[in-house]
């Protein structure tokens, strides 16, 4: 049996979904952090699974085999925290989570309580470095449609 991809790329609507964020300021923010990621990337907002808003995307081919694509950037509001999903290999991401402001951090993401909790600035560096890094690493990536 074959691995299935539970992150797929939807044409589910991001405004939609964004809309059924019950805490109003989490969906505040949401339409914050959208303009900040299409700005920056240049990508616009995709529903990548059921709760992920990704922003361009590359496909990845593991050593074993397994394959399959990814956004670029995205994030997530979730209920706890908006999860902030950028590169993992980018190298300079802990020195600039150092002056990033309020945020925990997990294995491939970060999380933050609210945008005005982070420097704006930083969060659009960390979108740039994870977009050329894996552009770098995965050059068969596609850009955007």
């Amino acid at each position: 049996m074959s691995y299935q991809q539970k992150t797929k790329e939807t044409d589910h609507s991001v405004i939609e979904f964004i809309e059924n964020v019950d805490n109003p300021k989490k969906r505040e923010d949401a339409y914050k952090l959208i303009d900040i990621f299409a700005e920056t990337t240049g990508y616009e907002a995709k529903m990548w699974g059921p709760s992920i808003i990704g922003f361009g995307s590359y496909h990845y081919k593991y050593e074993s085999g397994h394959e399959g694509d990814a956004p670029l950037v995205g994030f997530s509001p979730r209920k706890a925290k908006i999860s902030l999903y950028f590169a993992p290999g980018e190298t300079k991401r802990e020195e600039l989570l150092k002056d990033f402001g309020k945020h925990t951090t997990g294995k491939g993401c970060v999380y933050i309580n609210k945008v005005a909790d982070i420097d704006i600035n930083i969060l659009k560096e960390l979108i740039t470095r994870s977009v050329e890094f894996l552009q770098k690493t995965y050059p068969n990536s596609k850009s955007s449609e």
